[in-house]
């Protein structure tokens, strides 16, 4: 017979939040890659392409497999730097904890990317990113994530 003396105990807290904050990095890096996919499916519309609903939900579908694992990577090491940061801050201003660590995911996101374009042989890695109306659209996919986590790790 098996020993279920550890049968339905609570989860250690940092287990709850790893996987709030893999939700939350999962929608940022989902909501990127989508952003980055519009825009450059926008920008060949723009030129004269003409590219029909089934090809913008194939690219799209692709880019959430291909480039989204990438961009997930780049912000990853944003938070990983920013996050933590913000959580230490939140210790003093716990009221402000959620907005603390919105504003954390979004820099950090805009942080990585810009590092990045620093190394990237090509003049910007993501091209939505070239410019600030852009950026700050991919960053509010960050600022939600961040939000989103903030506010269901308060639990």
């Amino acid at each position: 017979m098996k020993n279920n003396a550890h049968y339905g105990a609570p989860r250690p807290r940092w287990t709850r939040r790893a996987g709030i904050l893999l939700l939350a990095w999962v929608l940022a890096a989902a909501w990127g890659s989508v952003v980055q996919t519009l825009w450059n499916m926008q920008a060949l519309e723009d030129v004269g392409v003409n590219i029909t609903t089934g090809e913008w939900l194939r690219v799209i579908g692709q880019d959430l497999l291909g480039f989204a694992p990438v961009y997930g990577g780049i912000l990853a090491v944003g938070w990983l730097v920013a996050l933590p940061v913000a959580n230490g801050l939140a210790r003093w201003w716990p009221t402000g904890r959620s907005a603390l660590l919105a504003a954390a995911a979004g820099s950090g996101m805009v942080a990585a990317v810009r590092a990045v374009d620093a190394v990237a042989p090509m003049p910007v890695f993501i091209d939505a990113t070239r410019g600030l109306a852009g950026l700050l659209t991919m960053a509010a996919g960050a600022v939600l994530a961040g939000w989103l986590y903030a506010r269901l790790s308060a639990r």
